[in-house]
Parts: C-alpha cells; sequence; structure tokens
C-alpha cells in the first residue's frame, strides 16, 4: 500500500506524527512487514526521537541552528530568505526518508521514541509525506 498523509508544521522545530503514521499501518492491515517513510521536500527532514521530554527536541534544533547558522557568506542560494540555504544543507545532514519494521500490527518503536517531520524553515508549511507499507 502506498498513500501519502499531509503534516502542517508551525516554525522550525520537530513535529510528531507518529499517529498518522500507525493509523495508515491499521489501514493497511499488515501484521508484519515494513514502512518506508519519504518526506516530498528538500528543506525537511525526518527523525525518530526522544518523544517524553519536549526539551530533547529543543535542543536539538538549538544544536542544528548553531551548526547551520544563517546569513553565512558561503551562502549564494539566498532567493528564498536567509533560512533556505540553512534548511537544504540540514536536510542533507539529516534524514529525508526512514524504514520501520511492523510488528504485531504497530510500529516497531521503542517507549519513548517518535517519528518526527524536522521543519527547517521558519515558516509554517505543509510537508507531505510518502508511506509505503508491505510484506
Amino acid at each position: 500500500m502506498v498513500v501519502q498523509i499531509e503534516v502542517i508544521t508551525g516554525s522550525q522545530g520537530l513535529f510528531e506524527c507518529t499517529s498518522q503514521v500507525q493509523e495508515q499501518v491499521y489501514v493497511a492491515g499488515i501484521d508484519s512487514g515494513i514502512c518506508n517513510i519519504l518526506v516530498q521536500h528538500t528543506s525537511a527532514s525526518l527523525t525518530i526521537q526522544e518523544n517524553a521530554d519536549p526539551s530533547a527536541q529543543r535542543d536539538l534544533e538549538r544544536w542544528l541552528n548553531k551548526l547551520v547558522p544563517e546569513n553565512d557568506p558561503l551562502y549564494t542560494h539566498v532567493f528564498e530568505g536567509a533560512d533556505d540555504m540553512p534548511a537544504h544543507i540540514k536536510s542533507c545532514l539529516t534524514a529525508t526518508s526512514l524504514s520501520i519494521p511492523i510488528l504485531n500490527g504497530r510500529l516497531a518503536l521503542g517507549t519513548w521514541q517518535g517519528i518526527y517531520v524536522w521543519e527547517h524553515r521558519h515558516k509554517s508549511r505543509s510537508r507531505q509525506l510518502v508511506l509505503h507499507i508491505g510484506k
């Protein structure tokens, strides 16, 4: 089964979409298999991360912003704003796809793990995820 879902993000940060993905696993009716997820954008990424303590997410965001600052004089791709080129770099450094096993009809995530769209732009966006759920 291949399906597309939408995740609306706010400003930069991590936006959990675990329940949306798990819902599609239920719909697929797969007891054992794999769920592949692709974010169809070059300025956002995907990650599996801590979902119990939001400070972990804030720390990740701060760390990545320090690693890839805005307004670096090396950037020539600046037409879409100061956050655009850093967003592309952040997307390259992180992941644009994930593969998660399905076990007993559920995503085989750990107790404190969640699936997140990592928005690298300042402005809220509609991000499209393509899920391939199969045996």
